[in-house]
């Protein structure tokens, strides 16, 4: 798609995304390359400003110097430095402290870097992206046959509704219940995508093959692999029905791109999209409509595509669902409890109008009992976990400062509405040294 854009230059710091999600913010187009990209390459692409993100343990001054000389060499193109902790000066190219990127003024230097010294004119916006992706869409799928493991997740649920509007019933949707989806997930999945969109949607009921597939294991990462493994096996046997499909639909997002690609950076997340599925479906290629997108770019598309708030809006939701939400072994009844528990949390987290300020929020049910009492007697139940974290992008995390009087509406209906649990803690722990999930 032709659009103004901007190249970041990354000497593998933790500012490139923040800056990209910034720059886009004010409606202009932006990608994130390595340092070390060809110049060649970075020439052809026209870019109308270069920025270079990172910080000063991670660059060499001569390095940073013959990098900017090359770039400058038959080419006349603005550069701006956002770089932490850098006290060195380089002739002829700006600098900003990175640390100010989420300030007020450090907007407002990305604001005149773009617009006054690159003349851009903003013409990066989701309505102009969404139709130009359809007719994208329409004019390579053509008349062919699309699949998509639909998960309910904002990703693959914004990458379904777009393909749809591009090829309408060429798109067929799988969405796998493993048993362990967060309460009414199934019911809201099929009224969105059966009755407002009118896909086509196979729902497969699967809980009893995963929890039998579960029973006895403890151990986290062996639930993980049971779990990956099965679904896999599920979603083949349900595509062979459909026989030969020419494209695969998944729901990568830009930051998967961006932190799998580098090349310096020890990679903390793996490139979750893909996974075994293209080793045992029959399709010819992968169709990846949301890769050149942000998380919250992805959420503005849904809005433009017509999908409801609530999915829109929709908390992250790991992979193996409530399996690495449920301590120890997972069984039917434990599933139940922590769907309740999980529910109320994030009922009255919406109802206080906290869900847009906190990044991820969700119940554990620990493998601890604890004493406690119920009327007159005593008990000896469950104890459930809450975790509510902010962050900017997911590497690096902090515990969410939740108002005492929120925290206990939602632990009194907790142990007052959910059966077999007598007590509900809250964990202030950030990442890291914990990760955000307990399993």
């Amino acid at each position: 798609m032709n659009h103004e854009l901007i190249l970041i230059l990354d000497f593998d710091g933790k500012y490139n995304q923040m800056v990209a999600k910034k720059v886009r913010a004010s409606n202009v187009y932006c990608e994130v390359n390595a340092y070390d990209t060809p110049v060649e390459k970075i020439k052809n692409k026209e870019a109308k400003g270069i920025i270079i993100t990172g910080d000063s343990n991670n660059i060499n001054k001569k390095e940073l110097d013959s990098l900017i000389k090359e770039l400058t060499t038959g080419m006349s193109v603005p550069i701006l430095l956002v770089i932490k902790d850098f006290n060195d000066d380089i002739a002829g190219v700006e600098k900003m402290n990175a640390e100010l990127i989420h300030q007020a003024e450090g907007v407002q230097r990305i604001n005149q870097f773009l617009f006054d010294q690159c003349a851009c004119s903003g013409d990066w916006n989701m309505n102009d992206f969404a139709k130009q992706s359809i007719e994208s869409l329409k004019e390579k799928i053509g008349n062919k046959k699309v699949l998509c493991a639909l998960s309910g997740g904002v990703d693959s649920s914004v990458s379904a509704v777009l393909v749809h509007k591009a090829v309408g019933k060429q798109l067929t949707c799988i969405f796998v219940d493993t048993g362990l989806m967060r309460k009414n997930e199934r019911i809201e999945v099929e009224k969105v995508f059966r009755e407002q969109f009118d896909i086509n949607l196979i729902c497969v009921d699967a809980g009893d093959r995963f929890l039998g597939k579960l029973k006895g294991v403890t151990d986290p990462e062996r639930k993980r692999k049971i779990i990956g493994e099965e679904f896999i096996r599920v979603f083949e046997e349900e595509a062979k029905k459909i026989g030969a499909v020419d494209f695969l639909v998944q729901g990568t997002i830009y930051p998967d791109i961006i932190e799998s690609g580098s090349k310096n950076t020890a990679v903390i997340k793996s490139h979750h999209n893909v996974g075994g599925l293209p080793d045992v479906i029959d399709f010819k290629e992968i169709l990846e409509p949301l890769r050149d997108l942000f998380k919250d770019e992805v959420r503005n598309l849904g809005r433009v595509l017509g999908i409801p708030e609530f999915l829109v809006e929709r908390q992250p939701f790991p992979g193996p669902g409530l399996g690495v939400r449920i301590i120890g072994e997972i069984t039917k009844e434990k599933v139940a409890i922590l769907q309740e528990a999980d529910y109320i949390f994030r009922d009255e987290i919406a109802k206080a109008n906290l869900n847009k300020d906190i990044s991820q929020y969700f119940a554990i049910l620990t493998n601890l009992r604890s004493v406690g009492v119920s009327g007159d007697e005593r008990t000896y139940n469950y104890v459930v976990a809450l975790r509510a974290i902010c962050t900017t992008d997911f590497m690096n995390a902090d515990w969410a400062r939740i108002p005492y009087e929120v925290l206990e509406k939602a632990s009194s209906r907790i142990v007052n509405e959910v059966e077999h649990v007598n007590r509900v803690v809250y964990d202030i722990t950030p990442k890291p040294p914990a990760t955000i999930e307990w399993e």
